[in-house]
């Protein structure tokens, strides 16, 4: 196993927001963090990165043992606003990225490595643009490019699309699947897009009020069952015609059907 995570809690300002978190992750898997607004989504994936201390059980091996690694390698997080506003180039920022072990000097494989992170998401011709100059959307693929060219053995994406249109989307998360499977890299990616998530990942793990509600393929708990008892809504699963599921949200539950499921 590339990652276990053992009756995980965190504690945050007084209050339980995880309580029992227990799985495991393989080298090379694509997971999807999926859940409702405040399950604590980011809290978890922020506590693997290693930014957050959990204040109960254990993960193994430590997330800051990994973020230490000098020579490529170790744990790479996006957050939820990608790439911060700065008046640095883009390919400043991308070199970035290797800080702990690049050194003062600046090789030519380490330039071409930065441009070819940039191209990976197409967006090549930002090179020489100051981040402050870019939109959210272009900010965000920054970021994953910075991501890209750590060359990282796990990758944690907080919402690594939700500024992004369409096309990047699909764009974006292709990609990262492809370099999962190229590299071997561990991915976990919060998302909401419950049709992207069904369609990139490979394993799906639910949470709600900070419990683990459902761990397992994306084909067996993307069901109608599942989504009303975690989002109370009513979906209708489909399948489109090269495979893919697309959920439809029909609508809300009325909340006495919620309570009545809990």
């Amino acid at each position: 196993m590339m990652l276990q995570v053992t009756d995980m809690g965190v504690r945050l300002g007084g209050r339980q927001v995880l309580s029992d978190i227990s799985f495991a992750i393989r080298q090379g898997e694509v997971v999807g963090l999926l859940g409702p607004n405040g399950a604590g989504k980011s809290t978890l994936i922020k506590a693997l990165a290693g930014i957050i201390e959990p204040t109960e059980g254990h993960l193994t091996p430590p997330c800051a043992q990994e973020a230490s690694t000098q020579s490529g390698g170790g744990i790479a997080y996006l957050p939820q606003d990608g790439i911060g506003k700065t008046g640095l180039s883009v390919v400043e920022a991308i070199l970035l990225g290797r800080h702990d072990r690049l050194g003062l000097r600046i090789t030519d494989a380490d330039l071409d490595a930065a441009h070819a992170a940039l191209a990976r998401f197409s967006i090549a011709d930002l090179a020489d643009r100051r981040i402050d100059t870019l939109s959210g959307g272009q900010r965000q693929l920054v970021g994953l490019a910075q991501v890209l060219f750590r060359q990282p053995r796990i990758m944690l994406l907080d919402e690594p699309t939700s500024a992004l249109d369409l096309y990047r989307q699909l764009l974006v998360l292709d990609n990262v699947r492809e370099l999962a499977a190229e590299r071997n890299i561990t991915v976990i990616c919060v998302l909401h897009d419950l049709s992207l998530a069904a369609r990139f990942a490979e394993r799906i793990v639910f949470l709600k009020d900070g419990r683990l509600i459902a761990d397992d393929a994306s084909s067996r708990v993307m069901t109608s069952e599942m989504l009303g008892r975690i989002y109370n809504i009513e979906a209708e699963i489909l399948t489109g015609r090269e495979g893919h599921m697309h959920v439809a949200a029909i609508r809300a539950l009325p909340q006495i059907l919620k309570d009545a499921a809990e």
